[in-house]
């Protein structure tokens, strides 16, 4: 046995192997009780095991070498019986010596399933346990006001957390009833208890983080927060929310080709920022766009996209028809366009980022009209 199953001699701890061998002692005396008595209770016998496979959970250890030892000591106990039987005298017939193999095996799988019982209930209780103390840990990260960096240390070590130098919060949605629990690394914590589910992600500018999520997410509506120090865990997460609302709304576009790919709220900073105060956002375009919105509907959106674009570009006609993909000579007659329609204010340097952020949100808020309005409007 001991060459087989090297893993359960333990010379270094004495007390392991004194219950090796009481649960040896015990499922042998056990078992000639019962062949003795086939009504003497097993209760206490069973319960002895079930212990044993809740111990080996509570340190960590699988039930391969266990299983193994107890199949070798059913077919050793029936060899030895044999042998015992025929020193003493006893000549047992085909029929009987099967009726006691038979019946070792038998009780072998009890023993085997009392262990696996115990071990399995001891790793559920671990592991409810240690998912109560990560939704809690998470809980606390997304505080307000924001965690003491000693409270985070407590509830992490608790969570068997390995405090990470940046988070990165992460806002889900379900995108039908059918989505599936995601599966991620232990190191994400699970937000999924809460009324809008999240995550936590440790280091998420770690190589191949965003690649784990786009895999790991399918069936999810996700955007992304900025990474952040711990204690800014909670805004992270709120710009995570905004962007995903807004997405929802149409007004920050997913990527076509990679749809399952989290947007990212870092590069939707300015819409963001604008939609939070929306009501001023819309007074300042109907103040400083006032010129363009007075132009024919078919008309405003390409205009729009042009003054964007040559505010980017310095009024650089080869550049913004290359941006919009247009003949130069178009943008040049766009250019007057809107030189008609703004006159000299047009080239003012004093309010052209309020002019910038007015085009950005106006575009955002209006959609390309369809092909049937085009038409329609000239």
């Amino acid at each position: 046995m001991e060459k087989r199953l090297p893993e359960l001699v333990r010379p270094h701890d004495p007390r392991y192997a004194r219950g090796l061998e009481t649960a040896v002692e015990c499922a042998i005396g056990h078992f000639l009780d019962l062949l003795a008595d086939p009504g003497v209770s097993s209760a206490d016998v069973l319960d002895f095991w079930w212990r044993v496979g809740a111990g080996e959970a509570g340190e960590g250890r699988t039930l391969d070498s266990w299983h193994t030892a107890i199949r070798i000591g059913a077919g050793v106990a029936v060899e030895e019986l044999t042998e015992r039987a025929g020193r003493l005298g006893y000549r047992a017939d085909a029929s009987t010596m099967a009726g006691i193999t038979h019946a070792m095996f038998d009780y072998m799988n009890q023993l085997a399933a009392a262990v696996s019982e115990g071990h399995a209930d001891a790793a559920a209780r671990a592991a409810g346990s240690q998912q109560d103390h990560r939704r809690r840990l998470l809980d606390l990260l997304l505080g307000d006001p924001a965690p003491a960096v000693r409270d985070l240390r407590e509830a992490a070590g608790e969570a068997a957390w390995p405090l990470p130098r940046t988070v990165a919060a992460v806002a889900l949605r379900e995108a039908g009833p059918e989505t599936r629990r995601p599966s991620l690394p232990p190191d994400v914590l699970l937000g999924l208890h809460r009324a809008e589910p999240c995550l936590i992600v440790p280091d998420p500018e770690g190589p191949g983080r965003a690649r784990l999520l786009e895999r790991r997410l399918d069936g999810w509506t996700a955007a992304i927060g900025p990474a952040v120090e711990l204690t800014g865990a909670a805004k992270s997460l709120r710009w995570a929310r905004d962007a995903l609302d807004l997405a929802d709304q149409g007004l920050i576009d997913r990527d076509p080709l990679a749809p399952a790919t989290p947007i990212a709220a870092e590069l939707h900073m300015p819409i963001i920022v604008m939609m939070r105060e929306r009501d001023l956002v819309e007074k300042v375009i109907e103040r400083r766009l006032a010129p363009l919105l007075a132009a024919r509907p078919a008309q405003r959106h390409r205009l729009a996209e042009t003054l964007l674009a040559s505010l980017e570009c310095g009024f650089n006609a080869t550049a913004v028809s290359g941006h919009l993909h247009v003949h130069p000579q178009t943008v040049r007659y766009r250019f007057r366009q809107l030189e008609d329609l703004f006159g000299d204010t047009i080239n003012a340097d004093s309010d052209r980022l309020e002019l910038h952020m007015a085009l950005r949100a106006w575009l955002a808020l209006n959609p390309e009209p369809s092909t049937r309005e085009q038409l329609r409007y000239g």
